[in-house]
């Protein structure tokens, strides 16, 4: 009579309750070892691991199974519950106080040799994991970060449903419409020489949703860029995208902060404060050197360029008097450090392209510094004050352009708190960012783009210089940074047409073009569009947060390597020269 193997309990699942239960499990190989006649297996599936034992007694068939059986292949056990010995219970198993003695077995599907062992840490290259990512998947790791984003999503329909929001899907076939990162495109085979475009975000699609009186839209969605790739960008992407209408920037503080501290709380047990501090644009370049700022630790960026106007060091008085700025930062309890790591952290300075740096060293003698000889100890206890040095302390000036200056000790205050250990990773410290400006200039198309998006609005009280003076035109535009990572951004969009074609025409955008690209939404901005915003949450860098990784690809069942490519299953790839026949497109690689 054929044995029907329906599974009757998870791997996970088996208590001392269930002892002298008759259990069907269905699963894979974790392990297999013989000890003296006695054979262990480790049957493994997502909820857990059980011990399995088969002896002699059980059958010819059964023990030579067992015997034989390889790693990862996929089995079916029956047999009955029972109770480790006292000293061969496992705490470090959910199921640890049980085994299975074995009735019967089933191999179903027996695996080839493996080309990394399925555990953690895996010891495979990143190339590897990619290639056999179903494979890497099996790992515990792997399937809880991939359970940790399932269970968010759920917190994230409940919580936006219980504030009366309604999900709706947005076109992922559009009009390609490309202001910032590069479309992908889809040919149509209907309207030949025609193409769609794959949603950079459904910016214009929930702004017509507010038009047509939804009131409260979101979705978990997917969105794609072709750009360049980095550990926390894809070239396709999920994100929680919101809209709402008659709100404003502190309406979906609280809204987003609502969320933030729910996810946090029921995912990884850490209560965030609220409210979220806030930092304008202005503050966080200057405080920080960014506008992702991580405030786990100090290191704040000092300027004294005042003081250095007149200090008699030439390089800093020519820079201060050029319009430059002479900045530092202070690295705690650091010293006294060797030449040999002054000078490293020097060539990290311009690598990151500063002339150089001004190390300044706090001793119990005083200050020590290699332009001493050049300016008076007045100036350099001014600079310590400025820093409020203790021995120990060092700090590292940079002179250069206000940019310069910004970028280089940006970067330089993460790097050494990285190297010196000055951050927690326990802490999780989120800020909102704000009062951005709504234009930057493109220095090399010599034009102003959007910082954001087109469709930010301006402050009210800047309106007045948006034909005169658009550079000091501030957005109404927010992002939120926890831990130096962007994890969401929006703003308040512009519901008045007039508004929306200015700043197009400040874009470049003349009246035929914008009509062009955007004439859909211009159009129904004059049928009764309401007051509203939104923001859209990166949700493959918020589970890499709450997962406590350092990369998105961690998170993501199926990512693409840093060159847009999926190992696994070999995209992209060449077509069929009938089907390029069939769109209508001829390959040219001149």
């Amino acid at each position: 009579m054929e044995v029907v193997w329906k599974r009757t309990h998870t791997c996970g699942e088996l208590r001392k309750s269930h002892v002298g239960q008759s259990v069907v499990l269905l699963g894979w190989v974790a392990g297999q070892r013989d000890h003296g006649g006695v054979i262990f297996i480790d049957v493994r599936d997502r909820w857990g691991i059980t011990q399995v034992v088969v002896h002699p007694e059980a059958g010819e068939r059964i023990y030579e199974l067992a015997k034989k059986l390889k790693g990862e292949s996929v089995i079916g056990v029956r047999g009955e519950v029972c109770a480790r010995p006292e000293s061969m219970v496992n705490p470090k198993m959910a199921t640890g106080e049980i085994e299975i003695f074995a009735t019967e077995l089933e191999v179903f599907n027996e695996s080839k040799p493996l080309p990394f062992p399925i555990k953690d840490p895996c010891t495979a290259t990143d190339e590897t994991r990619l290639r056999y990512r179903y494979l890497d998947l099996r790992r515990p790791s792997m399937q809880a970060n991939l359970l940790l984003r399932h269970r968010a999503s759920m917190l994230v329909r409940q919580y936006f449903d219980r504030h009366e929001f309604v999900e709706i899907e947005t076109p992922f076939l559009m009009k390609s419409t490309p202001e910032g990162a590069r479309d992908y495109l889809v040919p149509s085979r209907i309207h030949k020489g025609k193409f769609y475009a794959l949603p950079q975000s459904p910016q214009t699609y929930k702004q017509i949703l507010m038009v047509a009186g939804f009131d409260r839209y979101f979705q978990i969605v997917r969105c794609f860029r072709d750009e360049d790739l980095r550990a926390d960008r894809q070239p396709e992407f999920t994100q929680i995208d919101v809209e709402m209408s008659f709100v404003t920037e502190e309406d979906i503080f609280s809204l987003i902060e609502g969320l933030m501290v729910l996810l946090f709380k029921n995912l990884m047990q850490i209560e965030l404060p609220q409210p979220f501090p806030r930092l304008s644009y202005d503050e966080a370049m200057k405080k920080y050197g960014t506008d992702r700022p991580d405030l786990r630790f100090g290191m704040e960026i000092v300027d004294v360029s005042s003081d250095a106007s007149q200090c008699g060091f030439q390089i800093f008085q020519e820079v201060v008097q050029k319009g430059g700025k002479v900045r530092g930062i202070k690295l705690e309890k650091a010293g006294p450090l060797s030449r040999k790591q002054i000078e490293e952290i020097t060539q990290q300075a311009k690598s990151l392209g500063a002339k150089g740096i001004v190390p300044l060293q706090c001793t119990e003698n005083g200050i020590e510094s290699p332009i001493s000889k050049w300016v008076s100890s007045d100036f350099l206890g001014q600079l310590g004050n400025a820093f409020s040095v203790k021995p120990g302390d060092c700090v590292f000036l940079v002179a250069d352009t206000e940019t310069v200056c910004q970028s280089v000790l940006g970067e330089l205050r993460k790097s050494l708190a990285i190297q010196w250990g000055k951050i927690d990773s326990t802490l999780f410290t989120p800020v909102w960012v704000v009062d951005f400006p709504l234009f930057e200039w493109d220095s090399e198309e010599k034009r102003y783009v959007a910082m954001h998006h087109p469709f930010t609005s301006p402050q009210e009280k800047d309106l007045p210089f948006l034909e005169s003076d658009p550079g000091k035109v501030r957005a109404r535009a927010y992002d939120l940074v926890i831990n130096g990572y962007e994890i969401a951004g929006g703003s308040i969009r512009n519901h008045r047409k007039w508004v929306q074609e200015r700043i197009f025409r400040i874009l470049g955008l003349d009246s035929a073009t914008a009509e062009k690209k955007f004439g859909f939404l211009l159009e129904a901005l004059e049928f009764g569009a309401p007051p509203h915003g939104g923001i859209a949450v990166g949700y493959d860098r918020l589970i890499m947060l709450l997962a406590k990784e350092e990369s998105i690809r961690e998170v993501i069942a199926f990512p693409k390597t840093t060159s847009a490519v999926s190992l696994m299953d070999g995209s992209p790839s060449e077509v069929d020269e009938a089907q390029l026949k069939e769109l209508g497109i001829r390959i040219n690689f001149t």
